[in-house]
């Protein structure tokens, strides 16, 4: 299990997500990620960047006020 904070990266983190899913993760490992909230859509976007790329979608919550963590596990190819 790894952890990524990308909210830094503000509304522009999907792209750097799908990379660290991609090259950071093995198959079947899971990750989180840490991502800043502006107005919401950004986590239903999140979640469908995941599916779309064939991955697993595990767990989406509010960390605190501002910021969002989504748990993807990485399928395998």
């Amino acid at each position: 299990m790894k952890r990524y904070d990308l909210r830094h990266l503000h509304d522009d983190f999907y792209d750097r997500m799908v990379e660290l899913i991609d090259t950071g993760l093995r198959a079947e490992e899971v990750g989180i990620f840490l991502f800043e909230v502006g107005d919401f859509s950004a986590i239903q976007k999140s979640a469908d960047v995941v599916k779309e790329h064939g991955h697993e979608l595990m767990n989406s919550l509010k960390f605190n006020e501002v910021d969002w963590t989504i748990v993807v596990k990485k399928k395998a190819a």
